[in-house]
């Protein structure tokens, strides 16, 4: 990672309080001990060649010979670009997995060089390794995504983003067009490591704003991750520091994880994440950058989180659910939701319906696509004359489902899902999904809105329904605006029981 200073640490909104836990589980685990292997090759290489895997030295082109020679045998196609700089010859490498929309490619990629003064272990083979290892298991799986599936592994980052710069400014006008969003990720397992995202939607409000349009599903999608597995994370701004860089210059979204570089740990981010108030890496860009410079857990972690990442967003941000289907709603065709005879909301009233597109200030606060097909349930699906004419507005809105007749066995729930507001709403306003039965009813899904701007992003969630087998129930999606001219959009999608 270029030394550059680290700006941007506020709270990051991550939303979900119901774990995506279906989509996690058809995520495959990615074995840490598997990454630390690759670490450790590249660790030899550079304690082969003069200590380094710096641009223009042999120890880097060793690298890419050793990560092209697994992507090839795992059935790959990779292309090894050239570049210049500084006098000595540089590379990219490039790995295709076969199959896929090449129109709608999802590239995740990483800087493989290191500084002269160290092997650059955590900056940045942890990132390098993670990729890696995940590209390995979509071979091994023979994961066969929507999307195209781009991987890429740069050169000369360490002196100022020149390989990522010449692989994007190589591409003509309709190959940068058809990348439609990139995964980066550098210094993935810092010692005394943070978790924090790229700021896709600007939540933070600091520094450089949004990333384009898409970056804020990038972000939540990560963000979902790690409230799966208790992991708070905050904002990272897009600062300039690594190889997003050029891909946001060119509009392509963007998004990714850091654990941290030269900066110190405060003593709020102690309390948050554990360690200590030092440094996030005590040998960043120095010879002690080796593989003992590397916190597992954090590796562990985010190698799991770029895996669900990539495997979600690659399909559009959904997992198809696994088992037998017991009941589902694409929202295709009317399936007879009613509306709550005690709703209180004045316009904006959830509806199944086609949505338009509705934006603010650059903040999209509707989507104009539903999670997939034509139709979800919104709220207010018309766009009208400004971004606030049809949003929720002055109470509550409820539409219930038919009745749903739940057999005995593992029963799971998964849905789609966005809430966006404006930094006028506040925690009162909210998203909620209940399962209403005979007797009881659980609430499964709760999304509570914040005074910050927060984007539109289809996420998916799910929920064991386990503990209503046998019973007959009812799905109830409920949303609120509580306080007075607060902008608050809200949709559901593709929602599905299934029995496994």
């Amino acid at each position: 990672m270029r030394p550059l200073p680290l700006i941007g640490a506020a709270v990051l909104i991550t939303g979900l309080a119901a774990a995506p836990a279906q989509a996690a589980a058809a995520t495959p685990d990615i074995p840490v001990a598997n990454v630390k292997a690759h670490l450790a090759q590249l660790q030899s290489i550079a304690t082969a060649n003069g200590g380094n895997r710096a641009h223009g030295r042999p120890g880097y082109l060793a690298s890419v010979t050793y990560v092209k020679g697994l992507l090839d045998a795992a059935g790959f196609t990779t292309t090894q670009q050239s570049f210049t700089y500084n006098g000595a010859t540089g590379y990219n490498l490039i790995a295709d997995w076969p199959g896929g929309d090449t129109g709608d490619t999802l590239m995740i990629g990483a800087h493989l060089d290191s500084v002269t003064a160290g092997p650059g272990i955590n900056d940045n083979g942890s990132g390098s390794a993670a990729n890696l290892e995940v590209a390995l298991q979509v071979a091994r799986s023979g994961f066969q995504p929507r999307r195209h599936l781009r991987f890429g592994w740069w050169g000369a980052e360490e002196l100022g983003l020149r390989g990522s710069t010449a692989y994007v400014n190589s591409l003509t006008s309709a190959q940068k067009s058809a990348i439609t969003g990139y995964l980066n990720f550098d210094m993935v397992a810092s010692p005394n490591p943070g978790y924090f995202l790229y700021d896709g939607d600007n939540s933070d409000n600091t520094g450089s704003g949004p990333g384009p349009a898409g970056s804020a599903q990038i972000e939540q999608t990560l963000a979902a991750y790690f409230t799966s597995i208790g992991v708070p994370t905050r904002g990272t701004d897009f600062d300039g520091r690594s190889d997003y860089g050029p891909f946001i210059s060119a509009g392509i979204p963007a998004g990714g994880i850091f654990t941290g570089a030269e900066g110190r740990k405060t003593s709020a981010q102690v309390a948050l994440w554990g360690g200590t108030a030092t440094a996030f890496d005590p040998c960043y860009h120095a010879s002690c950058d080796t593989t003992a410079n590397i916190n597992d857990t954090a590796l562990d972690r985010n190698s799991d989180a770029i895996a669900y990442a990539v495997w979600t967003l690659a399909n559009d941000g959904t997992t198809p659910p696994t088992g037998t289907t017991v009941w589902s709603d694409d929202f295709e065709t009317a399936k007879g939701w009613t509306a709550g005879a005690a709703d209180t909301a004045t316009s904006g009233r959830l509806e199944r319906g086609d949505p338009e597109a509705t934006s603010s200030s650059g903040v999209t606060t509707q989507l104009g696509t539903a999670a997939g097909g034509t139709y979800s349930l919104i709220t207010g699906a018309a766009a009208g004359a400004s971004a606030g004419a049809n949003d929720l507005d002055g109470g509550v809105t409820t539409l219930t489902s038919p009745q749903i007749t739940l057999p005995s066995g593992t029963l799971t729930l998964s849905l789609s899902w966005y809430l966006a507001y404006l930094n006028n709403a506040t925690s009162a306003d909210y998203l909620r999904v209940r399962v209403v039965g005979a007797t009881s009813s659980t609430t499964v899904l709760s999304l509570s809105a914040a005074a910050s701007n927060k984007a539109a992003a289809w996420t998916t969630a799910s929920a064991n329904l386990s503990g209503y087998a046998g019973q007959t129930v009812r799905l109830q999606v409920e949303a609120a605006d509580t306080g007075t001219a607060s902008l608050i959009e809200a949709a559901v999608d593709n929602v599905v029981i299934t029995k496994s």
